[in-house]
């Protein structure tokens, strides 16, 4: 019963931290095709030195050029965490489980990086109501992210009981 637990919690939850890892990618993707189209406009009027990020950003402030680009590979590599990790939940072997869970722990430091960055865009001030969003949905996927990877690794546990319980053979 506890597997079938461990099983379901992961599951929903990476089909969570999918639909939230893409929206994530969609609004950082966003907003850096919004800070590369007006970027030679924006500097245009700026004197030199205008930033130190090749981008700039007129909807944030100058924290937001980093946050944007770790968000957005903060959420590609969560959406292809969790498909992989749908699929391995499925099979539900050791190994497969082993392959999730570090996975997992990669993109939950991946989404902690760019939480940090949000918090420290948030400090700064001065954001758009498409920059709060992504702030918001980056701090939200650090937890849901965290609960994910508890799952799967309590699953690991159960997988591992379960293989030695068996000799070997599931």
């Amino acid at each position: 019963m506890a597997a079938g637990a461990a099983k379901s919690v992961a599951f929903a939850l990476l089909v969570l931290n999918l639909v939230f890892y893409f929206i994530v990618s969609i609004l950082a993707g966003w907003a850096l095709n919004y800070g590369v189209e007006n970027t030679p406009q924006t500097v245009a009027e700026m004197t030199i030195p205008a930033h130190l990020f090749p981008v700039y950003f007129p909807i944030g402030n100058m924290a937001t050029a980093f946050f944007v680009v770790f968000s957005l590979i903060a959420g590609l590599v969560g959406m292809a965490t969790s498909i992989a990790g749908i699929t391995n939940i499925i099979q539900w072997t050791e190994t497969s489980l082993l392959s999730a869970a570090s996975s997992s722990i990669i993109t939950w430091s991946l989404t902690l990086l760019a939480m940090g960055l949000a918090c420290k865009e948030i400090n700064i001030g001065g954001r758009d109501t498409t920059l709060r969003a992504l702030e918001t949905f980056t701090i939200i996927l650090s937890g849901t992210q965290l609960f994910c990877t508890g799952a799967i690794h309590a699953g690991v546990t159960d997988a591992m009981n379960r293989e030695r319980s068996h000799g070997g053979r599931v």
